[in-house]
């Protein structure tokens, strides 16, 4: 199905991989592995044809530099971006058009009723069926890494290339992908740092190291165990080549001056000439180890939640959440997006408002971390200053080996934080929280921009850690043997599970909800009677005057967030352009500017939303 024969990419004149060879049959799933900085997204890139190559690339036998785009694209559907034409569509209309034109060209005719239902059964995969008539441009990031999902799965091609598509997804979403993959797909390409996913998804491993490819025909974890035995053997080999080099030496420098053997000298030169350093794969197995620094002793009962609700207007996010939390247990929340889960955070931290009793317990610090916590990093400093300003102790003299450890290792180190990636804050603020003394870790899908090595350094701390951790995730693998209890988010309520992630899961398939991601969850009993109530009776002349004028007022509310949305999307644009030339693309300020904007622009989204949300609710 997909040919590679000696193909070479990079950027800007610099290869990043070289003289790849790879052969992919039909039902073949691969993972793509490597160190950060490797090639792997390079390699994605290159096989859908966004960058150029050198060598050969063929789909079914043709070569792609001889085909049309469009002909490859009917082939190939790769989870990318997609274009800012589509801004002012829908999702629905995005998903299902991106269908058609692979499917049919660009000949436009009505779409069929079995496009439009496999439209909705994307969306509904994804979590995203019940605002699939939202505008693109209203998404937040995370909507929007969903929407470039359902767009690939949608057009049903002969090879799917995904890259990280379990980032913003929660388990039962994740739960539908692999079934999809696994069972539908003809062949996939994947770069993932979830395991669990892999596992699952993929029967073969390429690994890029040293500039090359190691091809396993097996899946990540037998992978795992090949690759130790094959390191051993390298490094085996490298020190039997070093001693046959010293030994070469020590003779070229005993008898370097006697005429007698002068012959025998020449010829252990050329002989050391000769020699081919034997390489050690760049993905070792050191693992960083990292400790939380001590901290006081909490009092047993960190959090006590007695009968906890929350209402967005007439929208009531759960109701009657009732859970105590001992000192030193770890426990995952899970759930569908949208369900609570972070609402529940903010409420233990007091950020919103809530009803019900919430009981912080005593001598308790508590270590948050949540997306927007990347945002409030300092951007004058440097990386090492960031982390050097909050490290005590041992961990002083560790912090390059920390860094490394989260991709930061080497010259990376030196880079201002203003110029960062949003990835790469959210790792340097995950580092910083990993440094301070707390005794209440509060972790909001904490392994997002995480790699493998990265995710196993924070998952020994959090293990070893003292005190009490509430970890928000859909990462299978990073819950497992982590946490002894699972709190799941749905329906209105929060339900306790005693045991760990994949007890959790075996007792909802015993229980008939494996396919719970694909049904609504069920409104509250007390939300279902208030419905009902509100639909039954009608309401009075003067609680309809008050009612139109709560909607008026919303409405305004809504207009006014739109107006700011479409200048800061102005200005934006203006600086995207700016920034697009050479003066700009070297001009810090103007960076800064942007990143302010951006900031700016979503904060604006989330409350456009809340008010779309409210108005919807008004109006029954």
């Amino acid at each position: 199905m997909l040919t590679l024969q000696n193909v070479t990419a990079g950027y800007n004149g610099i290869d990043v991989i070289y003289n790849i060879s790879l052969i992919v049959k039909k039902g073949e799933n691969l993972c793509i592995i490597g160190p950060n900085g490797c090639g792997k997204t390079t390699l994605i890139k290159a096989i859908s044809g966004i960058i150029p190559h050198e060598g050969i690339i063929k789909i079914d036998g043709n070569d792609i530099s001889n085909m049309k785009r469009v002909d490859v694209a009917k082939k190939i559907a790769v989870m990318s971006q997609i274009s800012n034409i589509y801004f002012s569509y829908s999702i629905y209309e995005t998903v299902l058009l991106g269908r058609y034109l692979h499917m049919k060209g660009r000949t436009f005719k009505e779409p069929s009723a079995r496009d439009r239902e496999y439209t909705d059964k994307c969306l509904k995969a994804v979590g995203l069926l019940s605002i699939k008539h939202k505008q693109i441009s209203t998404l937040s990031g995370g909507q929007l890494q969903r929407v470039y999902l359902a767009r690939t799965l949608a057009q049903e091609p002969n090879i799917i290339l995904l890259d990280e598509p379990t980032n913003h997804l929660d388990i039962e979403s994740i739960q539908w992908l692999e079934r999809f993959l696994a069972q539908s797909a003809k062949a996939v390409v994947l770069v993932s740092h979830d395991r669990a996913f892999i596992n699952h998804v993929t029967n073969r491993t390429i690994e890029i190291t040293c500039g090359h490819i190691e091809d396993y025909k097996v899946n990540y974890d037998h992978y795992v165990e090949l690759r130790k035995e094959r390191r051993e053997q390298q490094i085996r080999a490298y020190e039997n080549q070093q001693k046959e080099i010293a030994d070469i030496k020590a003779f070229v420098d005993r008898f370097r001056y006697q005429a007698t053997k002068a012959v025998q000298v020449q010829q252990r030169i050329r002989q050391l000439e000769k020699i081919v350093p034997v390489e050690i794969d760049e993905m070792d197995n050191k693992v960083m180890h990292l400790k939380f620094p001590p901290c006081l002793r909490s009092g047993d009962f960190p959090v006590i939640c007695d009968d906890v609700r929350k209402d967005y207007g007439h929208h009531t996010v759960f109701d009657h959440v009732t859970f105590t939390l001992r000192r030193g247990e770890k426990v995952a929340f899970v759930g569908k997006n949208g369900e609570g889960k972070s609402t529940l955070v903010k409420c233990i931290m007091n950020q919103i408002p809530f009803s019900g009793r919430l009981k912080i317990g005593h001598n308790i610090q508590i270590g948050y971390f949540a997306q927007n916590q990347a945002q409030l990093l300092d951007e004058n400093f440097t990386i090492y200053e960031t982390i050097d300003r909050v490290a005590t102790g041992d961990m002083r003299l560790k912090i390059n080996d920390l860094l490394g450890a989260f991709m930061f290792g080497g010259e990376a180190s030196d880079k201002k934080v203003k110029v960062l990636s949003g990835g790469e804050r959210t790792r340097l603020a995950m580092i910083r929280l990993l440094l301070e003394p707390v005794n209440l870790l509060i972790l909001d899908e904490p392994t997002n921009h995480l790699d493998i090595a990265s995710k196993e350094v924070l998952k020994k701390a959090i293990r070893e850690f003292d005190g009490t951790a509430i970890i928000v995730s859909h990462d299978r693998d990073f819950l497992n043997e982590l946490v002894s209890k699972v709190y799941e988010f749905g329906g209105g309520e929060v339900r306790e599970h005693m045991g760990g992630i994949y007890d959790f899961l075996s007792k909802k398939k015993l229980e008939n909800l494996q396919q719970l991601e694909l049904s609504k969850s069920p409104a509250l009993p007390k939300q279902r009677e208030k419905d009902q109530s509100i639909t039954e009776n009608k309401l009075s002349y003067q609680e309809q005057k008050e009612q139109n004028r709560l909607i008026k007022r919303k409405e305004k509310e809504v207009q006014e967030a739109e107006e700011k949305i479409t200048k800061l999307e102005k200005r934006l644009s203006e600086t995207e352009a700016r920034l697009s030339t050479p003066e700009g693309a070297s001009d810090l300020d103007l960076l800064q500017k942007y990143l302010e904007s951006k900031n700016k622009l979503d904060a604006v989204m989330n409350n456009w939303e809340r008010l779309t949300l409210e108005l919807d609710n008004l109006k029954g």
